[in-house]
C-alpha cells in the first residue's frame, strides 16, 4: 500500500481548512498558495470530499470551501478511503476485491491482521490530533 499524492493532499487540504477555519469560506487559491499545491489538483480533491459532505462549498463571490463539521470528527482513515479508494495492503483483503484462493491461503490471515492494524491506526488519528502535532500519532503499539 502506497497513499498518493491525492490522499496525503487530502489530509493536508483538511488540516489547513481546520486550521483557518474562522466561519468564512476559504478559496481554493488561497489553500494552494500555503499548500504549495496545484489549485487545479486541489479542484479535483475538494470534489470528492464535497460529494461525500466532508466539505460544504459556495460558488461566487465571497465562495470558497470550509469543513462541515469539527475537525474532530474526521479520521486520516475516512479521507484516505475516499481519495485512495482502499488502504488494503494486499488485493486479496480489499472489502469488495477477495482471493479464489482464500479458503486454502497460507497469508490471508496475515494480510488480514496487516489491514485491521492500519485501518484501525489510521481510524484513531483525526484532523484535530493533527492540528495538535499529537504525540499519539507517533506512539502506536501493535
Amino acid at each position: 500500500m502506497k497513499i498518493s499524492t491525492k490522499g496525503r493532499y487530502a489530509i493536508r487540504l483538511m488540516i489547513d481548512l481546520a486550521e483557518h477555519n474562522n466561519g468564512e469560506f476559504i478559496t481554493l487559491m488561497d489553500i494552494a498558495q500555503r499548500q504549495e499545491i496545484s489549485e487545479k489538483y486541489l479542484e479535483a480533491i475538494v470534489s470528492v470530499l464535497s460529494k461525500n459532505n466532508l466539505l460544504v462549498s459556495l460558488r461566487g463571490k465571497g465562495g470558497g470551501y470550509k469543513l462541515a463539521r469539527d475537525p474532530e470528527t474526521y479520521t486520516v482513515g475516512s479521507i484516505l478511503r475516499l481519495t485512495e479508494g482502499t488502504l488494503a495492503p494486499a488485493p486479496c483483503v480489499e472489502e469488495e476485491g477477495g482471493c479464489a484462493r482464500a479458503s486454502e491461503c497460507r497469508t490471508i490471515e496475515m494480510w488480514q491482521g496487516l489491514s485491521k492494524v492500519i485501518n484501525e491506526y489510521l481510524d484513531g488519528i483525526t484532523i484535530a490530533d493533527l492540528m495538535k502535532n499529537s504525540v499519539y500519532v507517533n506512539n502506536y503499539v501493535i
